[in-house]
């Protein structure tokens, strides 16, 4: 076994692909969803076809309670935890910053910064060799719209995942030396369910003409990537924002 990674918001896109390929790499999954409780259980039944062990835990991560409970449980099922891929996330819908509310802020930083926050400092306390730990390796799934700040569609959602690139960045460097790297994926227009739940189910179409590379990407090959980053392939590698956005 690789070891034992939690991936958050693991019930659809990005994240599934993220632990149905983790489970494929010899990993014991946890996955975890806030929504979507069928879907998570086809996950992990698809894990556990696989060869590996996988639990489905339901969370919010925005609550630092719900977020302690995840851990815990995902441990007990699982056994001390290597890896953490903080995926959950929402856009919070397509609309000009005219048009938002106070709400809509709120719920979007809650989930993409809170959230990652609390789940984050939860794997840090178990990594941490300063705190007894053996070390770990974290990813944060950011997007590409942090630096192209994603005007007329969702800069709110954009500025959210600026928030989750700098405490990457600052992270890596504040543990580099108990044993945690940290690093960052900044998936572009990626073929998920994620567009039409923000109102734009054609959107990868739409765009695909703006990709240097022509087309909309995988979520098989996010999570491609976040397997290096997690894997000893990447052990010189922390503080990266690695983009996976066919050029865009």
């Amino acid at each position: 076994m690789n070891g034992v990674v939690l991936v958050t918001g693991a019930s659809r896109g990005i994240g599934a692909a993220v632990a149905r390929l983790a489970g494929s790499r010899g990993y014991a999954v946890g996955v975890n969803y806030r929504n979507g409780a069928e879907e998570a259980k086809e996950v992990v039944a698809d894990i556990r076809m696989a060869g590996s062990q996988a639990v489905a835990v339901e969370a919010d991560v925005a609550r630092e309670t719900e977020v302690e409970r995840l851990f815990a449980a995902v441990e007990a099922e699982l056994g001390p935890l290597t890896a953490l891929v903080a995926n959950a996330g929402i856009t919070g819908g397509m609309r000009r910053v005219e048009d938002i509310d106070e709400a809509l802020v709120e719920q979007v930083l809650a989930i993409n910064v809170t959230g990652c926050i609390l789940c984050v400092r939860e794997a840090v306390r178990r990594f941490s060799t300063k705190r007894g730990g053996k070390g770990g390796a974290i990813v944060t799934v950011s997007s590409i719209a942090s630096t192209l700040g994603a005007a007329g569609e969702y800069v709110h959602y954009a500025a959210s995942k600026g928030a989750v690139d700098s405490f990457t960045i600052g992270l890596a460097r504040e543990v580099a030396g108990e044993g945690i790297r940290v690093n960052a994926v900044n998936p572009g227009l990626i073929k998920t369910g994620i567009h039409a739940a923000a109102g734009a189910p054609d959107r990868v179409d739409r765009l695909a003409a703006t990709i240097p590379m022509g087309r909309g990407g995988e979520a098989i090959e996010v999570a491609e990537t976040v397997l290096w980053l997690l894997s000893a392939a990447a052990s010189y590698v922390t503080g990266a924002l690695v983009p996976v956005c066919g050029g865009r």
